[in-house]
């Protein structure tokens, strides 16, 4: 089993989602617990006002609402009795007992999942602390329920496989505007709060991973004049592909206004040294091998859980280059990092990414690089656990090879170290 938890400050805008799945025939609300009747007599004001009362006894808490997925390995069938059951155990261990909440068993996936919409506000007006909730309580709380009921365990590569967030097909989301903001929004309620973007740009960085993009529109453009945005799909090709849907039709956190001032505190976050270095380690440790390309750097990077966003003009030269850390769920433009990591740097560093060499690739891979595709790959699914296999070998040697490898540490010795030598002046005496 594998336990999501979503923290927010909209009741409203969770249990919507929740009920718009149930009213396209693609949820069932299972239970109500601690409310006054069945689910299934319950309208939405109801179920959302049982919630809201808690809400309204403390306006100081910035988050009053609970958001759980719990998902199950595909081969579970497990009935709806055994599910509550579950659920309510769940909530228990996780320090919500006797606080209502929602119960649903969704069915738009590939494995069994339930969602549980409740709060942390509590009937005397205190509030559940949330700070670490997952490793404090949640995990612990996780791996005594999948021995309690014999439940496969989310370390199963059966598991980690169905519990991937999977690229959006363009193709099945063509043909209706629904079908396409229900696809985006699964996107989006994972990437936007996990995810520590500082600009549009590096947002869209992992935004690109899953064919979708946030989308301004020309400076002209009316939607651009107003501050508005929308979201889009985009193709095997990186074209944008379907209807646009606004930002406004999606939850709260999803707007230009809400996302701007998610920048500034995410480039506070991402200031932290250590989080760069392993970056840079990853990085310099690449260039300490034989093999000096810059398609070699990427697919050393996407072993360390990087994915690399090449950004090239029309003559095939890089002129842009951002990374997209999976595993610190930081994004970062080359320069950020410093210097030595930025695209003009690794025009020096690596013999095969000048103007020449764009031309002469320019077929499919060097398109999609273009357009922003991080690795020149049309679809990918992302594993949330990274080991990093690929650190401990480097183009295939061993750490003797490398470090006797003096010529390829010589070049990067030399390119680091580079100086302009100064001509010494000679003193010359006058005659006499």
């Amino acid at each position: 089993m594998v336990a999501v938890i979503h923290q927010s400050t909209s009741l409203r805008n969770i249990l919507n989602y929740n009920e718009q799945k149930v009213k396209a025939g693609l949820a069932a609300c299972l239970e109500a617990g601690y409310y006054p009747a069945e689910a299934a007599d319950l309208n939405f004001h109801q179920k959302l006002r049982r919630l809201e009362m808690l809400t309204e006894l403390n306006q100081r808490t910035k988050y009053n609402s609970v958001h759980v997925s719990l998902n199950f390995d595909p081969s579970e069938k497990l009935p709806d009795d055994l599910l509550k059951e579950i659920a309510e155990d769940y909530l228990d261990k996780l320090g919500f007992p006797g606080q209502p909440y929602l119960l649903y068993r969704h069915e738009d996936a590939g494995h069994p999942h339930l969602h549980i919409v409740t709060t942390n506000i509590m009937p005397d007006g205190k509030a559940i602390h949330l700070h670490n909730l997952g490793k404090r309580k949640s995990e612990p709380a996780r791996k005594e329920i999948e021995i309690k009921y014999g439940l496969i365990k989310a370390g199963e590569s059966k598991l980690q496989r169905a519990y991937k967030l999977k690229p959006v097909n363009a193709a099945r989301v063509l043909y209706g505007k629904s079908e396409t903001k229900r696809a985006i929004g699964n996107v989006l309620q994972t990437v936007l709060p996990l995810y520590k973007y500082a600009s549009l740009a590096e947002l869209n960085a992992v935004l690109r991973q899953y064919n979708i993009i946030a989308d301004r529109g020309e400076e002209s453009s009316r939607i651009f004049r107003h501050s508005g945005l929308v979201y889009r799909v985009l193709d095997e090709k990186g074209k944008k592909v379907g209807v646009p849907i606004k930002a406004s039709l999606f939850f709260k956190d999803t707007t230009l206004k809400f996302l701007e001032g998610k920048f500034e505190v995410n480039k506070r976050a991402k200031d932290d040294p250590k989080t760069k270095l392993r970056l840079r380690n990853a990085i310099d440790l690449y260039f300490l091998g034989r093999d000096k390309s810059l398609e070699g750097l990427v697919a050393a990077l996407k072993k360390q859980g990087v994915d690399t966003v090449l950004r090239r003009n029309e003559d095939g030269l890089l002129y842009g280059i951002t990374y997209v850390d999976h595993q610190s769920k930081c994004v970062f433009n080359g320069s950020n990092l410093g210097k030595a990591y930025s695209a003009g740097a690794f025009r020096e560093r690596c013999g095969n990414t000048g103007p020449g060499e764009g031309k002469k690739q320019n077929g499919e891979a060097e398109k999609m690089g273009q357009d922003g595709y991080a690795n020149g790959v049309k679809g990918r699914d992302f594993s949330p656990d990274f080991a990093g296999t690929g650190a401990g070998n480097v183009s295939g040697l061993g750490s003797v090879e490398i470090l006797l490898d003096t010529g390829g540490a010589r070049q990067v010795m030399d390119w680091e170290l580079k100086r302009k030598r100064k001509k010494k002046k000679r003193l010359r005496l006058s005659p006499g």
